[in-house]
């Protein structure tokens, strides 16, 4: 292609990047926008929990292992391993487990990616509005 022609292309691209507005979001600072179905982090409702151990068994990444707590049998997530396609969920058959819009899960300790069943029995932390994007 001779040069001629490749300059008023050049300038007409350039123009469409500098007056269009930017496609990219803020983030942190401005709120996202979750669409319905999307598959976040795992939720556990323990009242709902039988203990039967089908979400460990239709697990394809191993991601849920049962333990004992207080006497009963709970699912504890590496969230780590988790694939989010949401097996244990289709396959519980309390729907103790349900799907959540909460997407971030960013951490540098690998140990809070590692979810207890002790934390969905205890009342949830409570999260400093102004600090965390709160979905």
């Amino acid at each position: 292609m001779p040069k001629k022609r490749r300059l008023p292309a050049l300038i007409k691209d350039m123009g469409l990047c500098i007056f269009k507005r930017p496609v990219t979001r803020e983030y942190p600072s401005s709120k996202v926008e979750v669409p319905e179905g999307y598959r976040g982090r795992q939720s556990l409702d323990p009242e709902k929990c039988i203990s039967c151990g089908l979400c460990a068994r239709d697990c394809p990444a191993q991601a849920i292992e049962l333990i004992e707590v207080s006497g009963k049998r709970m699912p504890h997530f590496y969230l780590d391993r988790c694939i989010f396609c949401y097996l244990c969920a289709e396959g519980c058959p309390r729907e103790a487990i349900k799907l959540t819009t909460n997407f971030e899960m960013s951490t540098t300790e690998k140990d809070e990616l590692m979810v207890q069943p002790e934390e969905f029995i205890s009342k949830p932390k409570q999260v400093d509005e102004g600090k965390y994007n709160v979905v």
